[in-house]
């Protein structure tokens, strides 16, 4: 029989106000027919991976499976709630907010990792020179690389407190939260163009170690898909994040909107 769980409820937050993504910005928001400016994707990721978290601890870290889509918005201030159900070791998650259903998921614990190849991705860095994103900047095939980051110390701390996370286990074993691999995920895209207002709108990332905190991550991303659909413009990823140049932490597919229609016609 399916399982129901404990509703996780977080307050969100936007981290992104003053980021380059226009779309976290309130005014501009409101001009594409949001209420507000959205929280991050990622972050709201991040909300729903507090659900596996909890249920397989460390062992999720290190080799769980999750996805999600994000359908509608989640906005500043708002109470999010992360519902999920359990039935034969596979976990459904929801997001709802203001009665709104904002993202669908799944999260598993597999018995192994799969066997991943380091040099199957290909090493590139991220562009010297960001020009303003064309369809040729995502063209499919193309390889994209990132700058490297860290999340050290007093930065990993705040981000755990900005996306609501009070899980003792980063804490007592020096260990980043995987949301941080998102994170990277959308630098492969604001790393080598520069972007108007766009949205992630999915994802999925099976965890191949966990991050330490204070790793220099990058990710290696492969283009595998670009393409308009309902006006919008969409790229996706396959990509592999990386730690100190030799580690896998991810293996990850990312989709996001690149251009809105909004934006494709002016």
């Amino acid at each position: 029989m399916p399982n129901r769980l404990e509703t996780y409820r977080v307050e969100a937050y936007n981290t992104a106000k003053q980021s380059e993504n226009k779309m976290h910005d309130d005014t501009v928001a409101r001009r594409f027919g949001f209420s507000g400016g959205l929280v991050p994707g990622v972050d709201v990721f991040a909300y729903m991976m507090h659900v596996p978290i909890a249920r397989w601890g460390r062992d999720f870290l290190s080799q769980g499976l999750i996805e999600a889509r994000f359908i509608k918005p989640v906005y500043d201030g708002e109470a999010a709630d992360v519902d999920a159900t359990e039935h034969n070791g596979l976990l459904t998650i929801e997001v709802f907010s203001r009665t709104e259903l904002c993202a669908t998921g799944t999260a598993s614990l597999p018995a192994a990792t799969p066997a991943v190849v380091l040099d199957d991705y290909v090493v590139v860095p991220a562009v010297a020179e960001r020009k303003p994103v064309s369809p040729a900047t995502f063209e499919e095939g193309k390889w994209l690389g990132t700058t490297p980051r860290r999340w050290a110390a007093q930065d990993a701390q705040n981000y755990l407190a900005d996306i609501r996370e009070t899980d003792p286990v980063f804490a007592r074993e020096g260990l980043g939260h995987p949301g941080l691999i998102q994170r990277m995920m959308n630098r492969v895209l604001v790393d080598n163009t520069i972007l108007g207002p766009w949205i992630h709108v999915g994802s999925r990332m099976q965890l191949l170690a966990a991050a330490r905190t204070g790793d220099e991550i990058t990710a290696r991303a492969r283009v595998t898909a670009n393409y308009e659909k309902k006006g919008h413009r969409f790229v996706e990823l396959d990509a592999l994040v990386v730690a100190g140049g030799t580690t896998p932490l991810a293996h990850c597919q990312h989709i996001a909107i690149y251009q809105p229609r909004e934006q494709a016609a002016a």
